[in-house]
């Protein structure tokens, strides 16, 4: 069934107005863009949108309690991360000098690099088009989504997990890289769904209809 209420948690950065449209568009009867723990706590799924500097990112949603917010909200109902949204949810990131994150997942987001290369091709930072990804797990979020679909990536750093059980589906722009990571009630791409087309809305079709389980 799909879900009735959605929040989106506002902590001043990422395409929040992007995200809620696309919600709406696959069939979510309500989508909350919030700051408000109780409105976040009482929908039935949360989205966790994110752009930018992370350290800047990291500091809004402490200072206004949404760590913690986000903390209740994986024990009980699914969430999605987006972009930041899913390099937040690991233990660090190289960006700015280092940067403690939430520590949802073990492992790390490091820089691409200047210097990348694809053979003897050299390749822009940030990472940014559309990529195929490969589904490393059999998972209701990927429902009637093909192998080696392409989503739209915008990204300078990418993340590293610590346990490759937590990859749900892995990119290749240069380096290997984890793509999607999963974890109990998470599920959070690197990619943004919002700007991936008919990919993307089925992505967030089955979000709605997810219930937590695989």
């Amino acid at each position: 069934m799909t879900a009735s209420r959605v929040a989106v948690i506002d902590y001043g950065m990422g395409n929040l107005h992007s995200v809620a449209k696309a919600l709406e568009h696959a069939g979510a009867m309500r989508v909350e863009v919030t700051s408000d723990p109780a409105i976040i706590l009482a929908a039935d799924r949360v989205v966790l949108p994110g752009v930018g500097a992370i350290r800047d990112c990291i500091s809004e949603l402490r200072q206004l309690g949404l760590d913690q917010v986000i903390r209740d909200v994986i024990k009980e109902k699914p969430l999605l991360g987006i972009c930041v949204g899913m390099q937040m949810l690991f233990e660090r990131s190289e960006e700015n000098g280092g940067v403690d994150c939430l520590g949802h997942f073990p492992g790390k987001v490091s820089f691409f690099g200047n210097e990348l290369y694809d053979g003897d091709l050299r390749l822009k930072v940030p990472h940014m088009g559309w990529n195929q990804v490969k589904q490393s797990i059999d998972h209701p979020m990927w429902h009637r989504i093909e192998q080696d679909a392409r989503f739209y990536f915008v990204h300078s750093y990418h993340a590293q997990p610590g346990k490759y059980t937590h990859v749900a589906g892995r990119c290749h722009y240069g380096v290997d890289f984890a793509a999607a990571v999963i974890q109990d009630n998470i599920f959070a791409t690197q990619f943004h769904p919002e700007k991936s087309h008919t990919n993307g809305l089925q992505l967030m079709q089955n979000f709605l209809a997810w219930d937590g389980r695989w």
